[in-house]
């Protein structure tokens, strides 16, 4: 009897000593499995901004977006009856809305800093690469031939802060953000400051910005000490340029 429990207490032993070293083989396989998973979770959203920003660049040369985008100039001259120029403020809306909607009671995904420093590097993102594209491409644009109309800046930012608005505070009230952006883009081809390519290119430059700055935002939380006690302070103040009908975003840290 004493030899048959002594085996059979040898046998577990042996077993869950195998099972150890099983999952201990298996462990680096499923980190990396995990890490590969995190990775696809984090460049799945890049996806389809960066799709539209190629068709968009595409269609500034190829000969048949040619046609088609000449085809919806002469469709917008035919649509429209007088110029309304409400893109040039609708743009900075769903912005307004992402910094705006928490403080009025909205349940945010982020707080008060971090929706600012999202903001603030989205425009910067976004200004790097429409400004970029603008005075390297140099497309004239359809009214007046100025060569800036490659990509559209009023629509990468409306299209900018819906991306903010649907990740910040969900699909629902993302769909009406991305709503005004969409009616932002469509003054600009009816406008017409804007072939439809530029529009095209600013939605994927505008989401895509957002979504750098979504991925930014733990870097630069280590960066600012928020992941940690610290004596810091983060002071961002907007700005806007009444005589050129732009704006902007100042940060200052302090130590």
């Amino acid at each position: 009897m004493r030899i048959a429990v002594l085996s059979v207490m040898i046998g577990l032993g042996v077993s869950q000593a195998s099972a150890f070293t099983a999952d201990t083989d298996t462990l680096p396989t499923q980190q990396a499995d995990s890490a590969s998973a995190r990775l696809t979770e984090s460049v799945k959203p890049l996806v389809i901004p960066i799709t539209f920003t190629v068709i968009g660049t595409i269609g500034v040369e190829n000969h048949w977006f040619d046609h088609v985008r000449r085809g919806v100039r002469e469709d917008m001259s035919r649509l429209r009856t007088d110029y309304w120029h409400g893109d040039d403020y609708l743009q900075y809306l769903p912005v307004v809305a992402n910094v705006g909607l928490g403080v009025a009671g909205v349940k945010s995904k982020y707080d008060f800093r971090e929706r600012l420093v999202m903001t603030a590097t989205s425009y910067a993102v976004m200004g790097m690469i429409v400004n970029g594209l603008k005075y390297t491409i140099r497309e004239p644009r359809p009214d007046t031939g100025a060569h800036n109309s490659f990509p559209s800046g009023h629509t990468a930012t409306a299209f900018m802060g819906a991306e903010l608005v649907r990740i910040e505070y969900g699909t629902g009230i993302g769909i009406a953000a991305y709503g005004i952006a969409t009616g932002v883009g469509f003054l600009r081809l009816y406008n017409d400051r804007h072939w439809l390519n530029d529009v095209i290119a600013g939605c994927g430059i505008g989401i895509l910005s957002a979504q750098i700055a979504r991925l930014l935002l733990p870097w630069e939380r280590n960066l600012l000490g928020w992941n940690k006690h610290s004596e810091r302070t983060l002071a961002i103040m907007p700005t806007y340029d009444v005589r050129h009908n732009t704006a902007g975003v100042g940060l200052a840290l302090l130590f």
